[in-house]
C-alpha cells in the first residue's frame, strides 16, 4: 500500500509516460494479466490504455489487474490507469 505522498510522486512521474499495455475488446483476459505482470516487474510504474471499443469501466478493469497481480492504482483517469508494483528483481526504488 502506498500513501497518498507518494500516490502524488508516482502520479507526477505517469504523466510523461505513453501506455504500454493496450486492452481491446477481448476482455481481460491471462494473457493480458501476465503482460502487465512482465511489463511491471521491468517497469514497476506503467500505463494502461483501454480501447474504445472494449466497453470496460476504467476503475473496475483496473481493481481487478490491481487485485491478481498485487500491485497498486496510482490514478485512473478516462480509459487509462496508472499502476505500481516494486520490482522483486532489479528495484528502482521510485519510493
Amino acid at each position: 500500500m502506498i500513501t497518498t505522498k507518494q500516490r502524488g510522486f508516482l502520479r507526477g512521474l505517469a504523466n510523461k509516460l505513453e501506455p504500454v499495455v493496450l486492452i481491446g475488446k477481448g476482455q481481460v483476459t491471462e494473457e493480458v494479466v501476465e503482460s502487465v505482470d512482465q511489463v511491471l516487474e521491468k517497469r514497476e510504474l506503467i500505463k494502461v490504455k483501454i480501447q474504445e471499443n472494449a466497453y470496460l469501466d476504467t476503475k473496475e478493469t483496473a481493481q481487478k489487474i490491481a487485485a491478481l497481480l498485487d500491485a497498486d492504482i496510482v490514478q485512473c483517469i478516462g480509459s487509462k490507469f496508472v499502476l505500481y508494483r516494486k520490482s522483486k528483481t532489479n528495484s528502482k526504488n521510485l519510493i
